[in-house]
């Protein structure tokens, strides 16, 4: 389970391809932001957020450094550049047996980034 998901979570961020990504959310899967007080529930919330995230984070500089897997998850460690300021932060990813994303975290240092990054997310979030 946790492999597949995987699989389908690094083919999303090469692809940024929305439909594979919500066919890889689980209907009920939960969205925590670094920047966002509550826990955002469902597809369609942590659909705009991960797709959002993918646009600001997911530029040539970002790159995965570490992998951590455990039977129902992963911890992936990430780094990219923006502005000139350095962003370092974990996903923590939890999958359901079909190997579905029901729970995504992300974590973000230091907290310049985190300003920056709440700023961006914002600017992309009102889009829509």
């Amino acid at each position: 389970m946790t492999m597949r998901g995987l699989d389908g979570w690094y083919a999303y961020m090469k692809s940024h391809d929305s439909a594979a990504l919500a066919d890889l959310l689980h209907p009920d899967a939960v969205f925590e932001s670094p920047v966002v007080h509550t826990p955002q529930a469902g597809r369609p919330i942590t659909l705009k957020y991960l797709t959002s995230a993918a646009k600001v984070l997911g530029g040539p500089g970002f790159s995965y450094v570490g992998e951590w897997r455990s039977d129902e998850g992963a911890v992936l460690e990430f780094v990219t550049e923006i502005d000139g300021i350095k962003l370092n932060g974990v996903d923590i990813i939890r999958f359901d047996a079909d190997g579905r994303i029901t729970h995504f975290k992300v974590m973000v240092r230091p907290l310049k980034a985190i300003n920056l990054l709440h700023r961006l997310m914002g600017e992309q979030l009102a889009k829509g």
